[in-house]
């Protein structure tokens, strides 16, 4: 009884971890594979203004995906693990901070960076207010990039002109999301 109680609870517990999609490279096949994520997607778009391909490639690049994702872990003498590079977490991978400020803004005490919903939502609220500081539309996932890795401060001073690497990876995230748009568009109705 007690061994098929045990069996029970771990089978239990693995179904509740989330596992990145089958093929990440494709909105639509992402899409059909978890249909609550592309529910969550039309949520933040009707909330928020943000086009599913945008925010989804922007958790391509951040956290592949991966719903418990973090930072490398820093080292003492390169063998003594110590603490993170940054708090960052999830699938947003958002920042300690930037996720209080988020929940005392708009997500509600009970928002988890490891929930999907949860991480759309925050990229939504925090690209609506990219837009409306910095003026970054909502469809231009090059410059709302910019704004999710600097900040908006950052953002508004340019600091990413002093990081060509940056900015290949924000060509990287636009490319990504003109090529989750077209999908998108094609499968759309299907969904």
């Amino acid at each position: 009884m007690r061994t098929t109680l045990a069996a029970a609870l771990l089978l239990l517990l693995a179904s509740c971890a989330t596992v990145p999609p089958d093929n990440p490279e494709n909105i639509c096949e992402i899409f059909r594979e978890k249909p609550s994520w592309h529910k969550a997607a039309i949520r933040t778009q009707e909330k928020w203004g943000v086009p599913p391909q945008v925010t989804l490639a922007v958790v391509y690049q951040e956290s592949s995906f991966r719903h418990d994702a973090q930072p490398p872990r820093r080292y003492i003498l390169w063998v003594i693990p110590w603490g993170r590079v940054s708090s960052a977490y999830g699938y947003a991978q958002a920042k300690d901070e930037t996720w209080d400020d988020y929940k005392n803004e708009a997500g509600g005490w009970f928002a988890s960076r490891d929930d999907f919903g949860d991480a759309l939502d925050f990229m939504g609220w925090y690209m609506n207010k990219s837009q409306r500081l910095n003026g970054t539309s909502k469809w231009d996932a090059y410059g709302q990039y910019l704004n999710y890795h600097e900040g908006w401060t950052g953002y508004r001073k340019r600091s990413y002109d002093s990081k060509p690497w940056l900015k290949r990876v924000a060509a990287k995230v636009q490319e990504r999301a003109e090529r989750f748009g077209a999908q998108y568009r094609s499968c759309k109705a299907d969904l």
